[in-house]
């Protein structure tokens, strides 16, 4: 199911003893648009502080009390490296999280959360084994990173708010994104496009964006216009169900073949 990473935010981490903190922010690789890490405020328990989860540590989801549970100490949270959240966020400083926590990272697991060695996923209870589709999800991805080179980690909750640029200008900024529940995957960036179509928020897919930049606040897209316009109107107050799952699907399909450096 697709789901708002702007829901997520907010939702309370629990370990096996206790709340360690609340989902203040996610982080995304920008070649393969998976979320790698939750950044998680720790608030009054250790101040000022904030630690990396990766969504493989997460077991059961609350969604209607909006938590998180993890299968750890509050102790082994609060003995976790530091890592600078404000800063970009190294290969270096993921090692040492892996490292300290004793798991597989995920970029030489050979399963991108390391589903088969820890097992927790968004959207339901713990599973050792993954799926035949969720194995083919991770082959996909593991080929698409291995074809790119120098992936960046990106806030979301900074990337929410870039302005968005066709080949042919402006359409409008980041207001979302809609995320996969059984994979973390970024399917789609909610667009609201009322300086330029009023009235009107659409759904891009993350093939059609050529570049973000930090310095500019921007993300640039390799598709015109008129494509962003005759793509999927979006009701955020909508069930995103299955058969508008398809429509979407069919989109992307089409997409690949117009999307240009």
């Amino acid at each position: 199911m697709l789901r708002h990473l702007s829901e997520i935010n907010g939702y309370v981490i629990h370990a096996n003893n206790g709340p360690i903190g609340t989902v203040s922010d996610l982080l995304f690789e920008d070649t393969t648009w998976l979320v790698r890490w939750l950044v998680v405020d720790t608030g009054h328990w250790l101040p000022g502080r904030k630690v990396l989860l990766p969504p493989s540590a997460l077991g059961h989801v609350n969604h209607i009390g909006h938590q998180f549970s993890v299968r750890l100490s509050k102790q082994q949270v609060k003995d976790c490296p530091d890592v600078e959240t404000d800063l970009p966020v190294s290969r270096v400083m993921e090692e040492s999280i892996y490292d300290y926590y004793g798991w597989s990272p995920y970029w030489g697991s050979g399963s991108y959360m390391g589903i088969a060695d820890y097992g927790g996923y968004l959207g339901g209870p713990l599973a050792v084994v993954p799926s035949p589709e969720l194995m083919q999800r991770e082959k996909d991805i593991d080929d698409e990173r291995r074809s790119k080179s120098d992936p960046t980690l990106r806030s979301a909750k900074e990337v929410a708010g870039y302005q968005i640029h066709a080949k042919d200008g402006d359409i409008g900024h980041v207001e979302d994104f809609l995320v996969e529940d059984d994979d973390w995957s970024i399917r789609y960036l909610v667009v609201d496009t009322k300086n330029w179509w009023p009235g009107n928020k659409v759904l891009i897919s993350p093939l059609s964006v050529r570049t973000i930049q930090w310095s500019d606040r921007q993300v640039k897209l390799g598709v015109d216009r008129q494509t962003v316009q005759n793509s999927l109107a979006y009701d955020p107050s909508a069930t995103v169900d299955p058969i508008y799952q398809k429509t979407i699907h069919r989109y992307d399909n089409g997409l690949r073949t117009r999307v240009s450096p």
